[in-house]
C-alpha cells in the first residue's frame, strides 16, 4: 500500500510540473487518459527539471548539478525506483514502455551542451535540435504506441519533425529572454546580437513550414488515445508561430509572444470537434 501510494504521488508530482511549468500542454494533457497522462507528464517533468538546472540555477554549479543529474537518472532507471519523485515517475515510465537509454544520454548530451555554448554554428544545432527536443519526442512517441513497434517505427520520422518544429517555435518566441537571461542565441548563422536578422529568421521559419507540415502527417496516424492532444498542442504552436511570422525581429527582441489561455481552451474545443465529430484526422 505505502509504495503504491509512493509511486502514484509520484506520478501527481511530475502531473504538477507539467502544470505549473507549461499552460498549453498542461492543456493537452487533461485529455489524456490516465495512463497516457501520467506516461507522458513524467516525460514532461523530467525534461523541465533537466531544463531548469541549465537555465534557472544560477547561483549555483550547473555542471555539477547536472552531471549528479544523469547519474542518479541511469542509477533510477537501473535500480526501478529513486527517492527522487520526478526521477521515480521517469524511471517507471522508461521502463514500462520501454524507452531507449540512448535518446536519454542524447538528452542529457545537449541540455550539457547548453552549458558552454552561447550560439551553435549549423552543424552543432541540428545535434543540439536532436537531443533537445527530437528524442523528447521520440520518448513521447513510445508512450503513444505502447506495444506496438512497428507503429512506433513508421511514425519516427514525424514525431522528430514535431518535436523539432516545437523547439524552434520556442526559440524565435524566446529570442529576448534567451538573449538577456541566458545570453544565447538560437537562430542558425546567428554569433552575435547584431546578427540577429529578418535573414535568419525567414530561414528559421521555412524550416518550421516544412517540419509542421511532416508532423501533421503523423499526427493523423496516431492512435486515437493520443491523436486529440497532441493535434491541440499542435494547432496552438500552430497559432503562436503564424503570429511569430507576421512580427518584426526588432518585436521579438523587445517583447514575449504570448497566446491567451482563452484562445488555448477555444484550440483544446476546436480539436475535440475535428477529432471527434468531424473525424478530419
Amino acid at each position: 500500500m505505502s509504495f503504491d501510494l509512493y509511486n502514484a504521488t509520484s506520478f501527481k508530482i511530475s502531473n504538477l510540473i507539467t502544470s505549473n511549468y507549461s499552460t498549453s500542454f498542461g492543456l493537452a494533457i487533461k485529455v489524456f487518459n490516465n495512463k497516457l497522462k501520467d506516461g507522458i507528464s513524467a516525460v514532461y517533468g523530467y525534461v523541465r527539471l533537466a531544463d531548469e538546472i541549465v537555465d534557472s540555477f544560477h547561483q549555483f554549479d550547473k555542471l555539477s548539478l547536472l552531471r549528479e543529474f544523469r547519474h542518479d537518472t541511469f542509477k533510477a532507471i537501473s535500480n526501478k525506483i529513486s527517492v527522487n519523485p520526478v526521477l521515480h515517475s521517469f524511471q517507471a515510465t522508461v521502463n514500462e514502455y520501454e524507452i531507449p537509454l540512448q535518446y536519454i544520454t542524447d538528452f542529457l548530451d545537449s541540455m550539457e551542451m547548453d552549458l558552454s555554448n552561447s550560439f551553435y554554428e549549423r552543424q552543432h544545432y541540428d545535434e543540439y535540435i536532436y537531443g533537445s527536443a527530437e528524442v523528447v519526442g521520440l520518448m513521447c512517441l513510445k508512450v503513444f504506441c505502447g506495444s506496438d513497434k512497428r507503429l512506433f517505427e513508421s511514425l519516427i520520422i514525424p514525431a522528430r519533425a514535431l518535436g523539432s518544429a516545437f523547439q524552434k517555435v520556442n526559440f524565435l518566441r524566446d529570442i529576448k529572454s534567451d538573449l538577456n537571461e541566458r545570453g544565447r542565441i538560437y537562430l542558425p548563422g546567428a554569433s552575435q546580437p547584431e546578427m540577429i536578422n529578418l535573414k535568419n529568421k525567414e530561414l528559421l521559419e521555412r524550416e518550421i513550414d516544412k517540419e509542421f507540415s511532416l508532423a501533421f502527417t503523423g499526427i493523423k496516424r496516431l492512435p486515437n488515445s493520443s491523436k486529440l492532444a497532441v493535434y491541440s498542442a499542435y494547432l496552438y504552436y500552430l497559432m503562436l508561430f503564424k503570429k511569430i511570422k507576421r512580427m518584426k525581429v526588432s518585436d521579438l527582441l523587445t517583447k514575449r509572444v504570448r497566446i491567451s489561455n482563452l484562445i488555448k481552451l477555444t484550440l483544446l474545443f476546436r480539436s475535440l470537434v475535428k477529432v471527434k465529430l468531424l473525424k478530419i484526422l
